[in-house]
This record gives C-alpha cells, sequence and structure tokens, in this order.
C-alpha cells in the first residue's frame, strides 16, 4: 500500500524541521569553537568569556532538543523509502537515537558539572538553579563524563555526516536535498 503523497519519502523535510535542525548543527559547532578556543587561551577573563559562550550554547541546544522533540512528536511518520534495506533503516534510526540522547544528556551533563563545581549556569541575564549540590569528586566524574559524551557525540556526527554524503554521492537517493533548503519550492 503506497503512503498518502504528503507522506512520501521523497518529499523535503518541513521547514521547521529543516531550521531546528540547522540551528542544531551552529550551536554544537558553537558550543565546541567556545571550549577549543577557551583551551588554547591564558587570559582568565578571555577564559570566562569563552565559558559562558560554551554554557550558553550547550544550553541553546537543550531547548532546541524540547523543540525538535516536539516538532517530531507533532509531525505522521515519514515512510521509509521501499529501496532502503532494513540494515541500513535500523542503523539510521539506531544513530538517530544516539544522535537525540547526545542532545539531551551532553547539556545536562555540563549544567550539572557546573553545578557540582559551584559555578551558577546564566542564561540571557537568567540565573538558572543547580542541578545538584556542590560536590569536588562528583564533579571530577562528571567531567569525565561530558568529555567522553563530547567524543561519542563527535563519532555519531561524523557518522551522520558521512551517510548523508553516501546518500548524496553513491546512492544519489535525494536524502540530504530532502534536509536543505534548497529541496523546498
Amino acid at each position: 500500500m503506497k503512503p498518502p503523497s504528503h507522506l512520501s519519502p521523497d518529499l523535503p523535510y518541513p521547514r521547521r524541521v529543516q531550521v531546528l535542525h540547522w540551528l542544531t548543527v551552529a550551536a554544537l559547532i558553537s558550543a565546541a569553537a567556545f571550549i577549543l578556543t577557551r583551551d588554547e587561551l591564558s587570559s582568565r577573563a578571555w577564559r570566562g568569556w569563552l565559558m559562558e559562550g560554551h554554557r550558553h550554547a550547550g544550553l541553546i541546544v537543550l531547548l532546541l532538543f524540547v523543540a525538535r522533540l516536539l516538532v517530531r512528536l507533532g509531525l505522521p511518520r515519514r515512510p521509509h523509502d521501499a529501496g532502503t534495506a532494513w540494515p541500513l533503516r535500523m542503523a539510521a534510526a539506531a544513530t538517530h537515537v544516539v544522535l537525540y540522547a547526545m542532545l539531551l544528556g551532553m547539556p545536562l551533563l555540563g549544567w550539572a558539572l557546573s553545578s557540582a563545581q559551584g559555578n551558577p549556569v546564566h542564561f540571557f541575564g537568567l540565573t538558572l538553579p543547580p542541578l545538584i549540590g556542590e560536590d569536588e569528586d562528583l564533579a571530577d566524574t562528571l567531567q569525565t563524563w561530558h568529555l567522553n559524551a563530547a567524543w561519542v557525540l563527535l563519532g555519531v556526527i561524523c557518522l551522520h555526516i558521512g551517510a548523508a554524503l553516501w546518500h548524496h554521492f553513491v546512492l544519489r537517493d535525494g536524502v540530504l536535498r530532502r534536509m536543505s533548503r534548497s529541496a523546498r519550492p
């Protein structure tokens, strides 16, 4: 049975899905750029400013995660391309589950880390409540988890990008174009 035409797997993703996707990409790149630049500087003032930028970008990722989840839950499920083998569909689904888990987990780990270190978390003028109490040993553990999670996230993002490029250049099935603005008439 063929899905209704408005649910065709060949149609572009809705504009709001595209916008949230690319805003998340921008926030993740910003968070990484802030923290990597911070590690290269010795100025205490600049390091503090870059850490605040990193925290803001992370909290934006968290807000975008919530928005993405709400949008995704409000949309009908897109049918899969009948030409895609089930192992590939399962790999894609697993990758997306891990990506979503990381988009939730990374900011929460960072927020908890700041709380455990006794550092207040600010978001555009608001001071957010601590997620946990101050605890130096827990802060060390959370720092390790946050860093390890960042490496996992980077690996999954690389897998995601690689799959998008494989779809675009090898399969030529239009998957990448459906997530780009140019796919819309």
